[in-house]
């Protein structure tokens, strides 16, 4: 969707600001988050694509005011209020005031370990892919109101395939809930000229992952 997540190569945002990579969290509260965001999706109400979409959703004047892990949390208010595993009440409190749906799923302590090894993999058996390597593609100009992960910059341009990725999970499918529908997915150059105009810096490239239901064969 056309969220207020979608900002690359737009103006009036600022330079991206590289943090070191070596710290993970700013507060203890977004360790806890992160911890509750996980184990919330033990409850099996979402996928990682809805919850997703649930972050892209929030409103751009709570996104754009909101750290990283402040969407996570508003985002994952929304699921659990949606899902009935929360009430209104209980967040005005600020702990429950009763049960939730699905007391019996939960993600023991011992288990932690290995489902964060294990992780999310997306790749699913699949139909072949229509295009190889060195093909040129042009991506399709939708404007979906749903999950896309075709960013908007890229979309009516042409580039070509450098890799093929196998089959995997389609996000804009998977995201609301109508099935997984695994599809070719495809890593794709553009010039940078062509995304940005005379203006991009010379010799820049952008490579996406993109599946094969948002390119067509240029």
């Amino acid at each position: 969707m056309n969220g207020p997540q979608d900002i690359g190569g737009r103006h009036g945002f600022g330079p991206v600001q590289p943090e070191d990579e070596t710290i993970r969290f700013h507060a203890e509260w977004e360790k806890r988050v992160l911890g509750v965001t996980l184990a919330a999706a033990a409850l099996g109400h979402w996928n990682i694509d809805a919850m997703r979409h649930a972050r892209e959703s929030l409103p751009p004047a709570v996104y754009y005011t909101s750290s990283y892990f402040a969407i996570w949390l508003r985002a994952l208010e929304d699921m659990l209020l949606r899902a009935g595993e929360i009430t209104a009440d209980d967040l005005a409190h600020g702990h429950a005031q009763g049960p939730g749906r699905r007391t019996d799923r939960f993600l023991p302590a011992a288990r932690v370990p290995e489902v964060l090894a294990k992780g999310g993999p997306s790749a699913r058996p699949g139909p072949a892919p229509v295009f190889a390597v060195g093909d040129r593609v042009r991506t399709r100009n939708h404007q979906p109101a749903g999950h896309t992960r075709l960013p908007s910059y890229a979309r009516g341009h042409v580039g070509v395939v450098e890799a093929l990725r196998g089959a995997h999970v389609f996000p804009d499918s998977n995201a609301h809930f109508r099935g997984e529908a695994p599809c070719p997915l495809y890593t794709v150059r553009f010039d940078g000229r062509d995304l940005f105009g005379a203006g991009a810096e010379a010799g820049l490239t952008v490579s996406i992952d993109a599946w094969e239901p948002y390119l067509d064969r240029a």
